[in-house]
């Protein structure tokens, strides 16, 4: 069962950062809010999102299980006015969830939870660098480097205590060094890892309108980048696995 209302910018900023990289996931609506994590069919890249019941202005919900279509509701949040109240309902038993915003009122079709691919479990590994920036400054370097090439470096140079992102294509090489002027914080550990920006260009349009985020690196072991959406009130982490470099 789901009663809620959410403001329109809200939810369209939540299915922004599934949609990222998923088509489709589970929603797991508990007592206290929402949440889901899911990968992407290549198995190269997850996100998971937690929503707190304060970012709805209204919210009750038993725990379950709510298969959506991603891509229906980006079509559907896309006739949603800027700051528009959405209704949310799914009352207990039922397999189609109500949508009310306007003069709309869509009754969606969910997905069998038994047909999508179950939650995946975040690898236990120890990402030592971590630096935190500004989501503006990480998309606009994240763009840059996809000028030049398909994949991009991400490292922490400890000598220095920069934070950099290095693209090299056949002819051409691009590399920016944020230091600390530009940096909201730095551990500063020899660290370095290649990335396809495929994802990252994804990722980057959704992490661009955060305040900042929290990149966590290792040396050939995944990104974790972490922020929060919603004014706090929902937070976000994307993982992507390291494309490793031919010696």
């Amino acid at each position: 069962m789901l009663k809620a209302k959410i403001d329109a910018d809200v939810f369209k900023e939540s299915i922004d950062v599934i949609s990222a990289l998923v088509t489709e996931c589970r929603v797991h609506t508990e007592n206290d809010g929402i949440l889901t994590r899911a990968v992407d069919t290549a198995n190269v890249a997850m996100v998971a999102l937690g929503l707190d019941k304060s970012a709805f202005s209204s919210y009750e919900a038993s725990p379950d299980q709510i298969g959506l279509d991603i891509n229906k509701m980006k079509n559907i949040i896309g006739m949603m006015s800027k700051g528009e109240p959405l209704t949310l309902d799914l009352p207990e038993g039922e397999k189609k969830l109500k949508l009310s915003f306007g003069g709309y009122r869509y009754s969606i079709t969910l997905l069998d939870v038994n047909t999508i691919r179950k939650d995946p479990n975040p690898p236990n590994i120890e990402l030592p660098g971590k630096a935190v920036l500004s989501g503006e400054d990480l998309n606009s370097a994240i763009k840059a480097a996809a000028v030049i090439s398909d994949k991009v470096a991400l490292g922490i140079d400890p000598d220095t205590e920069i934070f950099y992102m290095e693209a090299e294509g056949d002819t051409d090489h691009i590399k920016l060094e944020i230091g600390s002027g530009d940096l909201r914080s730095l551990t500063p550990v020899k660290v370095r890892s290649l990335f396809s920006l495929d994802y990252l260009k994804d990722m980057g349009r959704v992490m661009g309108r955060a305040d900042e985020v929290e990149i966590q690196l290792g040396n050939d072991h995944p990104v974790k980048f972490a922020f929060d959406i919603a004014n706090g009130r929902g937070h976000v982490e994307y993982l992507l696995a390291p494309r490793i470099e031919a010696d």
